[in-house]
């Protein structure tokens, strides 16, 4: 069942509808007034002469109210359905008025002097600071920032995600040439023994396995021995290789000038200069590194390493008590606190905020202005003159009601000059 105009429109509409049927009725009564003072002096004007200037103020209030109420009904639609030019201003000249309403909007409000004037002479990082410092501020807008967080994360697709991370993957690590750079680093640390250290390190990790798994050199090279050699020999062949092992191994970490050491270094230096000059060693470390992101292996350890990342990160946005919850809540409270106290932080966030505004109003300001426009070219005629008329008829229904009022003591001067003058 369509709903009828009234139920169209809203309570605040509907009131405005049932003050401006008060105020027509007002203006209406003022009009019908001078009317009856009108015939009282007309008639009575013969027997008492000084009616005759009833007569004169009601004459002229009828004038002043017919020609007020036909200048503000002009203004919606064409009274009592004539065509007679330049009325219904409103329902005819709608897309006209919308344009130099958005001219007017974009060339006085949308100014770059406008703008910059109005924000340099507002303190608006004090403000803004001066709210964020206090904790149920902080606390809103760390729930709202985490509620727009979650809504981001939960639409994400997992899928574009990996897309994204994989060819980000590909851009900045598959497709640039490792070789060079990492052969430079790797020639920058042999010259300046810098590998040491690692070496160190290698030999005491594998000092500390060696004392303890013993056992793991039980037959690592007896049962390779003929099988008449008797276990006894067995038994002496491993025991020989495990202490051969961490003989070498000691003095490996005893000797600084081990040639064990100088190996390394040799083999470091040389790898250094193929991986910068080589193509063949290149080439290798380019496949290996293909091989590896390629690794569906790979793939399936970054897609688990984002959906645990993302569920964390979600579990904790819900979570108002969560550390980073709290984390949000502190960092913007201190943002705030910052900002209404220091003053050079102040200026630069002013400045900045204000330039950014400037730029966008004086990039976007026709746009800005166009919404307007657009807007009102998009309204159904009738509709935007009922609109307008709700909101700004009660006060067209004054000049009415003063157009009767003066007219009225206008019709009372000119005929008490006229009397003055002509008798």
């Amino acid at each position: 069942m369509a709903r009828t105009p009234t139920e169209l429109l809203s309570p605040a509409d509907q009131d405005r509808r049932r003050a401006l049927a008060g105020m027509k009725a007002v203006a209406i009564g003022a009009l019908l007034a001078t009317a009856a003072l009108f015939v009282i002096g007309f008639v009575g004007q013969e027997r008492i002469p000084a009616l005759a200037y009833v007569r004169a103020a009601g004459e002229g209030g009828m004038v002043g109210a017919l020609a007020d109420w036909f200048a503000v009904t002009a203004l919606f639609r064409r009274p009592l359905g004539l065509p007679i030019p330049h009325t219904a201003i409103i329902p005819t000249r709608k897309d006209e008025i919308g344009r130099s309403l958005g001219e007017f909007v974009e060339t006085n409000f949308l100014s770059e002097p406008v703008v910059r004037t109005k924000l340099e002479a507002t303190a608006i990082s004090a403000r803004l600071g001066a709210w964020l410092a206090e904790p149920a501020h902080a606390e809103r807008v760390a729930s709202e920032g985490a509620a727009m967080a979650r809504g981001v994360l939960s639409a994400l697709s997992d899928d574009d995600v990996q897309d994204v991370i994989e060819s980000l993957a590909r851009e900045h690590l598959i497709a640039p040439d490792w070789g060079g750079p990492l052969g430079a680093w790797l020639e920058k640390l042999v010259e300046a023994d810098a590998h040491r250290s690692a070496v160190d390190l290698a030999a005491d990790s594998i000092a500390t396995w060696l004392a303890g798994n013993r056992a793991a050199f039980d037959g690592l090279v007896s049962r390779r021995l003929p099988s008449w050699v008797p276990s006894l020999a067995h038994r002496f062949v491993d025991e020989t290789v495990y202490r051969e092992a961490v003989a070498f191994v000691d003095a490996v970490r005893a000797d600084p000038a081990h040639p064990a050491r100088g190996a390394v270094t040799d083999y470091l230096a040389k790898l250094a200069q193929n991986l910068q000059h080589d193509p063949v060693t290149r080439a290798r470390l380019s496949g290996a590194k293909e091989t590896v992101f390629d690794s569906p292996r790979v793939r399936e350890l970054a897609g688990a390493a984002w959906g645990t990342a993302k569920d964390g990160l979600i579990r904790s946005l819900e979570d108002a008590d969560s550390a980073l919850r709290q984390r949000i809540r502190d960092v913007i409270a201190d943002l705030g606190a910052r900002l209404s106290t220091d003053d050079a932080l102040q200026k630069r966030v002013d400045g900045f905020l204000t330039e950014a505004a400037v730029f966008l109003v004086d990039r976007y300001r026709h746009d800005i202005a166009s919404l307007i426009t657009d807007t009102v070219e998009r309204w159904d005629a009738d509709e935007t003159t009922e609109k307008i008329e709700l909101m700004v008829g009660r006060d067209l229904q004054y000049i009415r009601l003063n157009g009767t009022v003066v007219g009225a003591l206008a019709g009372v001067v000119i005929y008490a000059i006229a009397h003055a003058l002509l008798g």
